[in-house]
């Protein structure tokens, strides 16, 4: 018996990386999953990892999932998503806004069209899936919505460091702080009906495939932040009453340490 079950959950960008791991975590906890991404066994992407892989994993641990493949750029893909999840499952108890596009160019000098495509996989359809899942939630008195974010969300500190100075995160930055601006407002219009919605930063740097394979960061690098640490914080989020933390932005380890307090 875990603490998620008979919850159904919906996790984007969940073919490696951070998502990966919140969705074989929720599984675990007994919830059934969709999973949802653009790579799959066959067409893989230029990273590694894979829906199949995925799915693979969380079946290993005796959970249930259904890949989606889907392109979040594309407003009717994003619908189709929610669309299969309910058939298949009913509801949709769990949204996990994971998916991310990211250029590394200085926000100075990045092309419009990269910044567009960066707003619609990390604001637009976090909105959008939000959106599409929120009447039910609140007509069934409860729901969860995670949004992945980063300490990137911040400003930059005057004078700027040498990284910031470099502005190679600007627009990320900018994406994410609009994501964290969205989940305290959609908690607001949520709390009253026990929806739950929060943001979650890694405490460090996670090495994703994506920040290895940018050379932001090596996979071995011994400072890097285990994907586990992000998965943990997320059952926890997506476990607990709306009161407990809906509207909040909490950093894993911070939340690892506080978990552990109260246990």
């Amino acid at each position: 018996m875990g603490q998620l079950d008979g919850r159904v959950a919906l996790v984007t960008g969940a073919s490696r990386g951070i998502g990966a791991a919140i969705a074989e975590a929720l599984a675990r906890e007994g919830a059934s999953l969709v999973v949802t991404a653009r790579s799959t066994d066959d067409a893989p992407g230029k990273l590694t990892g894979t829906l199949d892989e995925t799915v693979a994993a969380i079946e290993d641990v005796g959970g249930e999932a259904l890949a989606v493949a889907a392109d979040l750029t594309n407003p009717v893909d994003r619908e189709r998503i929610v669309a299969v999840a309910t058939d298949r499952f009913g509801h949709v108890d769990i949204l996990v806004n994971n998916a991310a596009v990211t250029f590394f160019r200085p926000g100075g000098e990045l092309r419009q069209s990269r910044a567009h495509l960066m707003f619609e996989v990390q604001v637009m359809a976090p909105l959008h899936l939000s959106q599409l899942v929120l009447p039910r939630m609140k007509a069934r008195g409860a729901g969860w919505i995670l949004n992945i974010s980063s300490v990137e969300a911040e400003d930059p500190a005057m004078p700027p460091s040498r990284f910031n100075s470099k502005g190679t995160t600007t627009v990320y930055g900018m994406c994410k702080a609009a994501l964290e601006r969205m989940t305290s407002g959609l908690a607001a219009e949520g709390f009253g009906h026990g929806v739950s919605v929060t943001a979650l930063r890694p405490g460090g740097i996670v090495p994703t495939p994506g920040l290895v394979f940018h050379g932001v960061m090596k996979k071995d690098d011994p400072a890097a932040e285990d994907p586990q640490l992000m998965a943990q914080a997320a059952v926890r989020l997506c476990s607990s009453p709306a009161g407990d933390y809906s509207g909040g932005v909490y950093e894993s380890t911070s939340l690892a340490e506080t978990v552990e307090t109260r246990n």
